[in-house]
């Protein structure tokens, strides 16, 4: 694969690799920023869009816990935990990053910083979507989901050893396993409505797990381990 460093690269961060269940993962982060400013050194310019993780998850169960929550107010718990997270980067970030949280996907900024962070927009719409109206709104045809799973399986690899990795799929072939619907907490690899907006604009997603020694290798079109959808 083979990136161009005039348009940013898209990068869906699952929310569970900033914040597990253990609390915020400081190890993570670290290396989350040596990563990115070694590839800004060489050129390139990241759009950064993050999940909610366990923050979203605390916060969803405590209320639930107390009252039966609407689906607005479950996804909107989400979006505060993803822009929450979205200031924790913005944050280690601040001396390459846009000054702010990007919140809306579909206002077009001019910026001429190496890193832009965006967090939830609205309900009924993932990070992951987020991720590709971005991509689409700056012209990046990549999105890279990084997740705890490295690529997508035809079942939960940490429950059956026998699941099937795929190296490659098409978005139909993707959604077949998925399926096609998304809602607050759902857990997929990538979301199957955002799959749609990324068909539809002709993006490839490469779904790859938190190892930036093998994302470092997707950026060098070298082998890697993950799933290329598209």
């Amino acid at each position: 694969m083979n990136f161009s460093k005039k348009d940013p690269i898209v990068l869906s961060v699952g929310g569970s690799l900033v914040v597990p269940k253990e609390g915020i993962n400081v190890t993570y982060l670290k290396a989350l920023r040596s990563f990115i400013v070694k590839q800004t050194k060489r050129g390139y310019r990241f759009i950064i869009v993050v999940g909610g993780g366990r923050t979203a998850r605390q916060y969803q169960e405590a209320a639930n816990a107390l009252v039966r929550l609407a689906d607005e107010d479950v996804d909107w718990l989400g979006i505060h935990a993803t822009r929450l997270n979205g200031h924790l980067l913005r944050s280690i970030f601040r001396d390459i990053a846009l000054h702010y949280v990007v919140k809306d996907p579909t206002r077009k900024i001019m910026w001429k910083q190496k890193v832009l962070i965006a967090a939830g927009w609205k309900p009924g719409w993932s990070t992951d979507y987020v991720a590709v109206k971005l991509a689409k709104q700056y012209k990046s045809h990549l999105v890279i989901n990084l997740s705890n799973i490295d690529a997508v399986y035809d079942r939960d690899p940490n429950l059956d050893p026998d699941a099937k990795k795929f190296d490659a799929m098409t978005w139909k072939q993707f959604r077949g396993v998925v399926g096609h619907e998304w809602h607050p907490g759902a857990n997929h690899p990538f979301d199957p409505v955002a799959s749609r907006l990324a068909e539809k604009q002709g993006m490839t997603v490469v779904v790859t797990g938190k190892d930036f020694t093998n994302i470092d290798r997707i950026l060098s079109g070298k082998t890697f381990t993950g799933t290329v959808i598209g």
